[in-house]
């Protein structure tokens, strides 16, 4: 957040909601990044081309960004491979459990109205908030 560009923020937001309204209109499917990387693993031939063109966009779209001149900040992780880990794998087991993810359900689900999406994204952000106090406060940074 030191380098919050709100035109930066104002211009991402557009374009993930283009995007998502595109995928709904033109194919009817959610962009819902835990059930699109979910259906591209499966075994099953079906739809996998477009969900491994959306994935290698997500992936190629930091390595535009700093080509273009405007490269994103190096995240700040945690110096133990454990906790990362857990860290996903806990927010996989969420995504699993709440039915999609924050895309989904933030994005795409609140965009449609959906009460189980507002009432997961809800429920997404009160636990961010929990988490965040407690690793900022509760351990003594």
């Amino acid at each position: 957040m030191a380098a919050f560009d709100p035109l930066s923020a104002l211009f991402g937001g557009a374009l993930i909601g283009l995007a998502s309204a595109l995928l709904m209109l033109l194919t009817g499917r959610i962009a819902g990044i835990s059930g699109i990387l979910g259906g591209a693993l499966t075994l099953a031939k079906g739809d996998k081309g477009w969900r491994l063109a959306f994935i290698a966009g997500l992936i190629a779209a930091p390595f535009a960004s700093g080509f273009l001149g405007r490269p994103l900040p190096e995240p700040q992780m945690p110096a133990s491979w454990l906790l990362i880990v857990v860290a996903g794998l806990l927010v996989g087991f969420g995504a699993r459990l709440g039915g999609g993810c924050t895309s989904g359900h933030g994005v795409c689900g609140i965009a449609r109205l959906s009460a189980r999406s507002i009432a997961a994204t809800a429920i997404f952000m009160a636990s961010a908030v929990v988490v965040v106090a407690i690793v900022r406060h509760g351990f003594g940074d």
